[in-house]
Order: C-alpha cells, then sequence, then structure tokens
C-alpha cells in the first residue's frame, strides 16, 4: 500500500480511538460490581462507576442524591442504548452542593463515579425498595442524544418529498415553491426595444 494511502488510514484510526475516549473525569480503575448484588450489602467502600437515566434529583440542605436507573456503560462510560441498555435496577448517589432538578430532569443520562456506602429504602409504590448509595466524587451529565428516525424499508413517509421537506403532490400543501420541491425559476431574455414609430 502507497504511503499516500497510509496517512488517512491512520488519521481515522486516531479518529476512531478519541470517539471512544472515556471523558477525563470519569477515568480511572473501579470495580465491577451490580447495583444487584450491591443491595445485597458487603460491596461498602469499593468504588465504582455506574451510571443509567435520571429518575428523580432531590436537593437537600448539604447535598443532592440522583435517583437513576441502572445502565450498563459502554466505551465511553456513556449510558447503553436500546437493546443494549437493559435495565439493571436502581441506585441512588448523592454528592456535596445543589445540583438544579430543572437541569437534571428526569430521562436525563449521568454517571457517577464514587464509593458505595449501604442502601437507602425508598418506596416505588407500595414496594420498600433497598437503593444502594453511592457518595459520589462525580456526576457527569451526558448531552442530549440526538434524535434520528428509522423508518423500515420500503417505508415511504408522505409527508417528505424528492426535494428538501414535506411533500403532498403537485398543488397541494407544500406543492412547488413552499415546502416542497424547490421551484422552478426560467428566465427569458427582455425583448428588443420597438422601433419608434415614423412621423
Amino acid at each position: 500500500m502507497s504511503p499516500s494511502r497510509l496517512i488517512p488510514l491512520a488519521g481515522a484510526t486516531v479518529l476512531l480511538a478519541a470517539c471512544a475516549t472515556v471523558p477525563q473525569p470519569l477515568q480511572g480503575t473501579y470495580t465491577d460490581v451490580s447495583t444487584s448484588s450491591a443491595q445485597q450489602g458487603g460491596a461498602g467502600g469499593t468504588k465504582v462507576r455506574w451510571g443509567g437515566e435520571i429518575i428523580k434529583t432531590e436537593p437537600g440542605p448539604q447535598n443532592t442524591c440522583f435517583f437513576v436507573l441502572s445502565r450498563p456503560l459502554d466505551s465511553q462510560a456513556r449510558p447503553k442504548t436500546g437493546d443494549n441498555g437493559a435495565n439493571q435496577g436502581r441506585f441512588v448517589a448523592c454528592r456535596n452542593g445543589f445540583y438544579d432538578p430543572e437541569v437534571f430532569v428526569r430521562g436525563r443520562e449521568i454517571t457517577v463515579t464514587g464509593t458505595l456506602h449501604g442502601t437507602v429504602s425508598q418506596k416505588i409504590g407500595e414496594y420498600e425498595y433497598a437503593y444502594p448509595r453511592v457518595e459520589a466524587d462525580v456526576v457527569y451529565l451526558w448531552p442530549k442524544r440526538p434524535l434520528y428516525v428509522n423508518y423500515p424499508p420500503g417505508f415511504y413517509d408522505p409527508f417528505w418529498g424528492p426535494g428538501w421537506g414535506p411533500y403532498w403532490g403537485p398543488w397541494g400543501w407544500g406543492g412547488p415553491g413552499y415546502w416542497g420541491r424547490p421551484p422552478v425559476v426560467v428566465v427569458r431574455p427582455a425583448p428588443p426595444p420597438r422601433p419608434m414609430p415614423r412621423k
């Protein structure tokens, strides 16, 4: 392979490696302990890195506690989604200071690092649930994921035409010149001036 082809390949490899980098605040070595095993006790003092979706955020007088639906982490230490992001139970992570519940809202993804410190019991409906408690050193709020629409093969969305927007038909809403296909503009040369009448 020629050197000119190796350079782009090496650049792409470095770029892919950078994409899979764990954010600096979340880097480190942690024990692989599941939330279900932590519920049984005996893992106090263990350093963990857990993540998932926020269920609720509760600021207190000294700290803020995040109740989280636990999910496995990907190579960036971000909670996985879809079939790979199966629910792994729940945990609560508490950290000193105030964290705004309007920013750390239900459904947002976080990853925390910290030390296991017993459990906290709270009701879910009528069920008494033991949340493993993490005394958090880092609470990392991930940016919202972009929304993608994945249509099944052969699916046709009638609201989007072959142009750059919705299209319902040749003259309906979204027809030429509106949200549908870009309008066709025909430029004709100006007619020659008429001869002045003779006097």
